[in-house]
């Protein structure tokens, strides 16, 4: 263990402070209330290409606005009423965050803030580039070697001065005194946090920034070592960093801590002092949070993930849709066959009920990835919700208990029912994570006219349904709930929300016709309150199960163009148990063949998604060109909307479907032939 090093002296306080600033790669000015220069470093002159001698202590703000303006930074125009609109500026003394693309390609963001007596501190710095760590050792040991030099002769004349005159040496440690508050003010004021550390890992020094980042007071941190300062569980992240550093290598890391009940990221970057001999003396310590940047790329990652869900859930779909064709149409098929036979029917029910539950859970997965347009039917709240929150209670905690209160009489909503049981569930798993010590959850849907309540929902007046979610968790602060529905904005950990959930529901109930408005306060709970348009749906239809099909078919020859010969064979029996004489392709050119050979095909039923070059609805434009006369039915395993065409006015017959569906596109198709 070295001796205890003596305590600074205020010049070589001034030095070391001064020697820090000059290592930035940042620029930085001070500013007086008189708009005069009183400090700067040299990155601020590289930066923006100033001359050394125009960087005085005095030298006028205009100065260097001028500058500028004569050698065209600001573009064209007239250089005198650009100096007088920047100037005039400069002297409100507002704080204020610009970017600025200089005519050489580079881009600075000048950050400038008050001082306490007028005047103003503003840091530069170039985001063109964010390599600015490389070379970044030689650069400041030349800087640093020339500072020093610099100001020992300063001080030796200063010192020699001292000895002439008692007044003078008064007047020069007055002047090094404003000179170490003035920089001490630059560096408790700049968003950077600045350290030194010595040898013995103790902080010879620390800006105010650093002191409040760890949560000390200002000033506490000088004296104590960084062990005790950053507690063992940072230490334990940084700890090879800090030895690499005092080993003379300058290093740059990133770590994580708990601040104020959050998790918080921070990028530093140690910098070691080396005297010409090799000794290193210690390390500065340059920080910056990246919490925010950490939160954007967990936030971009996952929106990765819902578009690789999308793209295999499109995927998915079309095959497993063509696998329920299959089953449902063969089950249909031989309950067709044998409608008397209960034996068959006591197997053959359940199939099919299991094998159209199966249609629905693909429609939802599809809705869930934005390949499946909303689909917006008369919807019964109530029944809907008492569903759903028979679902809650089982996904959520024992400790939460669940109630409802539903209206007696039946209210309805026109909406896509898998769209409004996304954004419920989304409200009750929020409800969940604000009561972690576990609470009460109330959902509540009642019919509401809203008059002078319809701006706060952004909706007109009229009669809407009202659905509501309760609970008494946490809450939410004024800032947070002025935020809750930004894309991506999240208060959850890292990993355990991607921040889409609320907007996305605003932007569902928006696209309803409806709105949502959020109540909540920290410690007392969460009330979000949804708009629905509230509709009077008139007679449900009946259930045509039993009902007859369309006419049988005519017996015009049918062209079935399907890749799937499973598909193709189910597809084949219906059109012959309507009275359809059928041909096969296996895919578009086969088709285009076939048409071209028999000229007696009247009805072409084709798959939109085929291998070979030909889709569904390219194969439809080439024969409707061919025979405009040509009745076209086409079967889509989801929904591909969007490509143009003579598609675009088809028939599209979803799989799976039965002969029932496929009777009444025939029809359909028969209905548009000129």
């Amino acid at each position: 263990m070295k001796p205890a090093q003596p305590p600074l002296d205020d010049a070589k306080r001034h030095e070391m402070l001064q020697a820090g600033l000059d290592l930035l790669d940042q620029g930085i000015t001070v500013f007086d209330a008189g708009l005069r220069l009183v400090a700067w470093n040299r990155t601020f002159l590289r930066l923006l290409d100033f001359p050394e001698d125009l960087a005085q202590v005095g030298t006028p703000f205009e100065a260097f606005i001028r500058f500028n303006a004569q050698r065209g930074e600001y573009g064209p125009g007239d250089p005198d009423a650009q100096v007088a609109e920047r100037v005039g500026q400069a002297a409100t003394f507002e704080p204020h965050v610009t970017e600025r693309q200089r005519p050489n390609g580079q881009t600075l963001l000048l950050r400038g803030e008050p001082l306490p007596h007028k005047g103003f501190v503003t840091l530069y710095s170039d985001v063109t580039e964010q390599r600015y760590i490389e070379n970044l050792t030689e650069y400041q040991n030349v800087q640093l070697e020339e500072r020093v030099r610099r100001r020992t002769a300063q001080l030796e004349n200063a010192n020699a001065r001292l000895t002439r005159a008692s007044e003078e040496k008064t007047q020069i440690a007055g002047a090094l005194k404003r000179s170490e508050e003035r920089l001490r003010l630059i560096n408790d004021t700049i968003p950077i946090l600045i350290g030194y550390v010595d040898q013995d890992e103790v902080y010879q020094y620390a800006n105010k920034g650093y002191s409040d980042w760890y949560g000390h007071p200002e000033g506490a941190v000088t004296g104590r070592a960084v062990l005790d300062v950053i507690g063992p569980h940072v230490y334990g992240q940084v700890r090879d960093s800090v030895r690499k550093a005092l080993a003379g290598e300058q290093v740059t890391y990133e770590y994580q801590m708990d601040r104020l009940g959050k998790t918080v990221f921070a990028r530093s970057t140690l910098v070691p002092e080396i005297t010409p001999d090799g000794e290193t003396l210690g390390f500065f310590v340059f920080s910056y949070e990246i919490t925010e940047q950490k939160r954007m790329q967990a936030a971009l990652i996952q929106a990765q993930k819902m578009e690789a869900i999308g793209q295999l859930t499109g995927g998915l779909a079309h095959d497993f849709n063509n696998l329920l064709t299959v089953i449902i149409g063969n089950l249909a098929a031989l309950q067709d066959h044998h409608p008397g036979d209960a034996e068959i029917n006591e197997f053959v029910d359940p199939a099919l009920q299991s094998a159209r539950r199966g249609v629905q859970l693909i429609r939802r997965l599809l809705t869930f990835s934005r390949q499946q347009p909303l689909e917006p039917q008369a919807v019964e709240i109530g029944r809907l919700i008492a569903s759903l929150a028979k679902l809650v209670r089982r996904s959520l905690p024992e400790s939460i208990a669940v109630s409802t209160d539903l209206a007696q009489a039946a209210i309805h909503a026109l909406v896509d029912p898998g769209q409004l049981e996304s954004a419920l569930l989304n409200f009750a798993l929020n409800a969940r994570d604000a009561m972690p010590d576990g609470g009460q959850l109330h959902i509540a849907a009642r019919a509401v006219d809203l008059a002078a309540d319809a701006t706060l929902f952004d909706v007109p007046p009229g009669t809407y349904v009202m659905i509501e979610f309760a609970d008494n968790g946490t809450g939410m602060t004024a800032d947070t709930l002025a935020r809750v529905f930004e894309p991506f904005f999240t208060t959850k950990r890292f990993g355990l929300g991607s921040g889409l959930g609320l907007s996305m529901a605003y932007g569902f109930a928006k696209q309803s016709g409806g709105g949502i408005t959020i109540q909540s306060q920290p410690g007392r709970g969460t009330t979000v309150l949804m708009a629905l348009p509230l509709i009077r749906p008139g007679a449900e239809p009946a259930d045509d199960g039993g009902t007859e099909l369309p006419s049988a078919g005519d017996g015009a020859l049918v062209l079935l163009v399907e890749d799937d010969a499973a598909v193709r064979r189910v597809v084949r029996q219906q059109l012959v148990d309507l009275g359809y004489p059928v041909i096969e392709a296996e895919d578009g050119a086969q088709a285009l063949e076939l048409v071209d050979q028999v000229p007696d095909i009247a009805i072409m039923v084709s798959d939109v998604i085929m291998p070979g070059g030909i889709n569904g609805r390219q194969l439809a434009e080439q024969v409707l060109a061919r025979n405009p006369l040509m009745r076209v039915v086409l079967m889509s395993g989801y929904s591909d909307e969007g490509e143009p065409g003579h598609g675009q006015d088809l028939p599209v017959l979803a799989k799976p479907f039965v002969r029932r569906d496929l009777a009444r596109a025939l029809a359909q198709a028969g209905e548009k032939t000129p």
